[in-house]
């Protein structure tokens, strides 16, 4: 019997090189594809890299490029692969009604990423109630960490505050600090991909929302950092200050959000396992040279 084919796009981002080693463990075939192997923009080398998948995790994340998700879903959803899964962002909801996020909330995605991402997820929900594919969104809160798959950090700003801790620079913050977010480990994130995939047929045709349920006032998470790297250098903690922000602040970048991940876990089993001060400690000791 053939074993199915696994089509992984955006296999060499943090989260895709984390998700790919897992796969590689199962007895699956994969085919990871990226930017770096061919312009899944073009639909012609979409098509081929989706030739004959079981399933297709999708994986991109690109806030400099316009319209990157949108336009790759719709040459996805014209290849018709069975399964499609799909890594949104809590960011989708826009300005968030409340703190505690569960999934039920009115989308309104304010940034041109959240609404490229909203549109890439809409056509693939739409395309599960036509019949056409088996489609999962999990959207996923901020991640962060280090792949030791392939040695990428997470391009977010826990990675470059710890490159400021590390160089001794101090570490500004635009506010004062108890903005809180869900900060998930890339690990934790890889899992949860990979629970909707082992889980698409009872999950398909809606979002989901995968995150730790606990909110880290970024504060906290910078203080952290310093202390973690003060302590493996033997040096003093850089100080964490407030400064004035470059520009005027968006409403949702001052809001705080946590993800309640209740339903997805209750369907899948997935629970986040990675304490933020475990996670910051490897990320930390991945970093120093």
């Amino acid at each position: 019997m053939t074993e199915p084919l696994i089509v992984l796009l955006g296999a060499t981002g943090v989260i895709g090189s984390a998700v790919a080693a897992s796969l590689a463990e199962r007895p699956v075939r994969v085919r990871a594809a990226s930017r770096r192997s061919g312009d899944l923009r073009n639909p012609e080398e979409l098509r081929k890299a989706v030739d004959g998948a079981d399933a297709v995790v999708c994986l991109l994340a690109d806030h400099r490029t316009p319209s990157l998700d949108s336009g790759v879903m719709a040459g996805l959803l014209d290849a018709k692969p069975p399964v499609v899964i799909y890594a949104g962002t809590v960011t989708q909801v826009g300005v968030p009604p409340r703190s505690l996020l569960d999934g039920t909330e009115e989308d309104r995605p304010a940034t041109a990423f959240e609404r490229d991402k909203h549109a890439a997820e809409r056509a693939l929900l739409l395309a599960t109630a036509e019949g056409a594919v088996r489609g999962v969104s999990i959207r996923l809160p901020t991640v962060y960490g280090h792949s030791a798959a392939n040695g990428r950090f997470d391009s977010g700003a826990l990675t470059s505050v710890l490159r400021r801790a590390i160089a001794g620079e101090p570490l500004t913050m635009w506010h004062d600090g108890t903005v809180r977010r869900d900060l998930l480990h890339v690990r934790d994130a890889a899992a949860a991909v990979l629970a909707a995939l082992d889980h698409a047929d009872e999950l398909a045709g809606r979002h989901w929302l995968a995150g730790t349920g606990v909110g880290t006032p970024l504060g906290d998470a910078f203080r952290t950092v310093a202390e973690i790297v003060a302590r493996r250098t033997d040096t003093a903690p850089v100080p964490v200050v407030a400064v004035p922000p470059p520009r005027p602040l968006s409403a949702a970048e001052l809001a705080s959000m946590v993800v309640d991940p209740t339903a997805f876990q209750e369907r899948t089993g997935w629970a986040a396992r990675m304490s933020v001060r475990t996670g910051l400690e490897e990320t930390v000791a991945a970093a120093l040279p």
